[in-house]
């Protein structure tokens, strides 16, 4: 078993999940979960499509209900992809069928998570979302493998920032936010490294009337 391991994207992500690839097994099992987009099939062709030539690549969905053998079926993976939609709905799902769990002792057992968006503030204890309506929001219900909250998107929408800032200030969990092509990755709860696919994207831990920005490397 190696240690659990996360890698959580700010958005644009095909690039850095090139790298997540790299950090497993050759042909390695990579599982698809469009739960907050919908389990919109053009999502998940678009990831078959890209991956399919170096990796095993499956999906889980949830509609009209989860496949039998659902454990058996995650921990047989080496990854687990989580894309991008409503953070909340997909959340509530989950939690629903006990996807939640079995995410935990995935994780524990060093299958690589990893996602975007709401892909990326699933792991962590709060979230800056618009699963609520188009205004940002709050939400501290995430699955809590991450302490803190995480802001995906930060230079890919211009309130993301302002918001985020504001939010932790009032006294929402302090954390991370990430512009678009940034991934996050994590050993157990540390934070290892930060990774981007241009120069000058980055991540930022951001605590009540402070950002400092954290250095990445350029992934070539």
């Amino acid at each position: 078993m190696t240690e659990p391991r996360i890698v959580a994207v700010g958005g644009d992500p095909w690039p850095v999940f090139d790298f997540v690839l790299e950090l497993v097994r050759p042909a390695p099992r990579v599982l698809w979960v469009g739960t907050a987009g919908a389990e919109d099939p053009r999502d998940a062709l678009a990831f078959h499509d890209r991956f399919d030539d170096r990796a095993h690549v499956g999906r889980v969905q949830f509609f009209p209900w989860p496949p039998p053998g659902l454990r058996e079926l995650v921990l047989a993976q080496d990854v687990v992809v989580v894309g991008g939609g409503n953070t909340a709905n997909m959340l509530a799902v989950w939690r629903v069928h006990g996807f939640d769990v079995l995410l935990r002792e995935a994780w524990e057992r060093g299958i690589v998570l990893t996602g975007s968006s709401a892909g990326m503030i699933c792991w962590f204890e709060a979230g800056v979302t618009d699963s609520f309506g188009p205004q940002l929001a709050g939400m501290r219900d995430g699955l809590g493998l991450l302490p803190g909250s995480a802001c995906p998107h930060y230079d890919g929408e211009e309130l993301r920032r302002p918001v985020y800032r504001e939010l932790v200030a009032d006294g929402f969990p302090a954390g991370y936010a990430a512009d678009d092509g940034v991934g996050l990755v994590f050993g157990g709860t540390e934070l290892r490294e930060v990774v981007a696919t241009r120069e000058g994207a980055t991540a930022y831990r951001v605590e009540p009337h402070s950002e400092t920005a954290l250095p990445a490397r350029v992934l070539v």
